[in-house]
C-alpha cells in the first residue's frame, strides 16, 4: 500500500480527481485529495484562473503544503493540470517516493532559486500532445530530474483535450486515453509501496 495525495486543477476537485482517488483507493492505496478551494468547483477555465489569480501569493502550495504536514514521509504526490504544480512544489520540500504530473509538467525553476528535484524521485508526466495549456518545457524538466539521478517518463497522448480523464468536461474527455493512462500510472505507484 502507497499513500497517494492528489491535488486538484484549477476547477477544483471534478470527476477527474475523484475516480484517480477512486482508482488508487481500489488498487489498494490510502489515498488523499485535499480541497484547496474549500468547495468551489469551476466548469470553465477562464473564470477559475482569474479567482485563483485573485488569491494572495503563494496560495495554492501553502494550502497544498499543510494538507501533508502530518503524512508520514514517502508518500506519492500528484496532481491534475495547475495541481501538478502543487505536487512538485511539496515534492521540492518533503520526502516522496514518486510525482505524477497529470495535464502538466514543472521544471522546478519554477518554485524559486533554492527549489531543486528530489533526489532519485522518478516522475511521470501525461499530457495530450495539442493540449492548449501546455508549456514547451520538456527538456528543461527531463534535465531537472536527471540530475537528481531519477527518471521522468513523458507520455503523450494524441489530441487536443487538457484534463482529458474527466468525463463531465466531454469536449476534452477521452476514455482510451484514460484507460492507458491508468496503466502506466497504477505500476508505478505500487512499484513504491512501503518507501517510507
Amino acid at each position: 500500500m502507497t499513500t497517494v495525495v492528489i491535488f486538484h486543477s484549477v476547477l477544483g476537485i471534478r470527476e477527474g480527481e475523484l475516480d484517480a482517488a477512486a482508482r488508487l483507493h481500489a488498487d489498494g492505496h490510502e489515498v488523499i485529495v485535499p480541497d484547496l478551494y474549500d468547495g468551489r468547483v469551476f466548469d470553465d477555465y477562464e473564470p477559475a484562473m482569474e479567482w485563483a489569480r485573485q488569491q494572495p501569493e503563494g496560495f495554492r502550495q501553502q494550502r497544498a503544503l499543510a494538507s501533508v504536514a502530518e503524512l508520514s514521509d514517502g508518500f506519492v504526490v500528484g496532481g491534475f493540470s495547475m495541481g501538478s504544480s502543487n505536487a512538485v512544489y511539496v515534492a521540492t520540500r518533503r520526502r516522496v517516493s514518486g510525482v505524477l504530473q497529470f495535464a502538466g509538467l514543472n521544471p522546478v525553476e519554477w518554485f524559486g532559486d533554492d527549489a531543486v528535484w528530489p533526489t532519485g524521485v522518478d516522475s511521470q508526466s501525461h499530457q495530450k500532445v495539442d493540449d492548449p495549456f501546455r508549456d514547451p518545457v520538456e527538456q528543461q524538466a527531463l534535465a531537472d530530474v536527471a540530475a537528481a539521478g531519477a527518471t521522468l517518463e513523458l507520455f503523450d497522448y494524441p489530441g487536443t483535450g487538457h484534463l482529458f480523464t474527466d468525463p463531465t468536461l466531454p469536449d476534452e474527455y477521452d476514455p482510451e486515453a484514460t484507460e492507458l493512462l491508468w496503466s502506466r500510472v497504477l505500476p508505478f505507484v505500487a512499484a513504491r509501496s512501503g518507501q517510507g
